[in-house]
């Protein structure tokens, strides 16, 4: 109960809409299917900043499906050890009922939030990237000044955001992602169909990119970006505290 002369507390009111790639498996230049999905470090630590921000956080998919993670992202060499690969299970097991209750992409409206998250993972590379309606969703959010944040790969799903005139809406943005360098050390490069890094520069991003698995991000306007998995927590910190400061 408040005390006289206390000032009342403050509940933050910000929705936010976490998108998740519904994808199991990315479709490799050869036809092959190498099983993927979200990565784990870039869904649970935005998750709990957000959280923790006192964001109110509606998980969506498309067609609302259960999304998969990228069971490599659980090894204890990609999560950074034993400790922290058991952290981030515990984490996705407490997730578990509110990712198995996604909500469909598709139904919701940009109105109905104040910004936009998408982690990464190979999974965006698989449907957020080819998905005509999340790119006019992105649209919706970009016009309205809303923050949209991606990390790693999830930039491959502004891909199909195009402004009403037919030009790619983020033509000229500064941004970043998962590089070119760090996807050939990952072991992936040669059997890709296509690279994040050189998609988003021939659509006519300003790509930057930092020291490879080191935390960077980039900022421009509404568009925040996180280079890899290192830049999870860095990124969704920086847009708490961007929206703090408004």
């Amino acid at each position: 109960m408040r005390q006289d002369g206390e000032q009342p507390e403050r509940i933050n009111m910000t929705k936010l809409l976490f998108a998740v790639s519904a994808a199991d498996h990315w479709t490799l230049s050869d036809g092959t299917e190498h099983p993927t999905g979200f990565w784990a470090e870039e869904l649970v630590e935005p998750y709990n900043v957000f959280d923790q921000a006192g964001y109110t956080i509606t998980f969506a998919t498309p067609g609302g499906g259960t999304p998969v993670v990228d069971q490599a992202s659980l090894e204890p060499d990609a999560a950074g050890g034993e400790d922290r690969s058991a952290e981030l299970k515990k984490k996705l097991e407490e997730l578990q009922p509110k990712l198995s209750n996604a909500a469909v992409l598709e139904d919701l409206n940009a109105d109905d939030f104040d910004l936009l998250f998408v982690p990464g993972g190979h999974g965006p590379m698989q449907d957020l990237a080819v998905d005509e309606r999340f790119g006019e969703l992105v649209r919706h959010f970009v016009e309205s000044g809303k923050v949209v944040a991606m990390v790693c790969h999830a930039p491959a799903a502004l891909l199909p955001a195009f402004a009403s005139g037919g030009r790619w809406l983020f033509e000229g943005y500064k941004l970043t992602g998962f590089t070119n360098i760090e996807e050939v050390q990952a072991g992936l490069a040669s059997k890709a169909p296509w690279l994040l890094q050189d998609r988003l520069q021939e659509a006519g991003a300003l790509f930057s990119s930092g020291e490879a698995w080191q935390p960077h991000l980039v900022v421009d306007r509404n568009l925040y970006t996180g280079q890899n998995p290192a830049s999870s927590r860095p990124l969704a910190e920086r847009v708490v505290s961007d929206l703090a400061a408004k």
